[in-house]
């Protein structure tokens, strides 16, 4: 599972029957395979790596 925000709509299918649609804008928890795709399609970014960094002032057990 990938915690991913879709960057534009993306159409996942995991079956030929079976479509699922996601929006532009969307933070969602989807399957490694999808995930893959819409990397791959230029249409998602992972949620964690897209987060600033920490810039070190805080420290834990504050």
């Amino acid at each position: 599972m990938a915690r991913v925000r879709f960057t534009a709509d993306f159409d996942y299918k995991p079956l030929p029957s079976v479509t699922i649609a996601y929006r532009a804008g969307m933070v969602c928890v989807v399957k490694r395979d999808c995930a893959d795709q819409a990397f791959s399609a230029g249409k998602a970014v992972d949620f964690f790596r897209n987060k600033e960094a920490a810039d070190g002032d805080h420290e834990i057990g504050r």
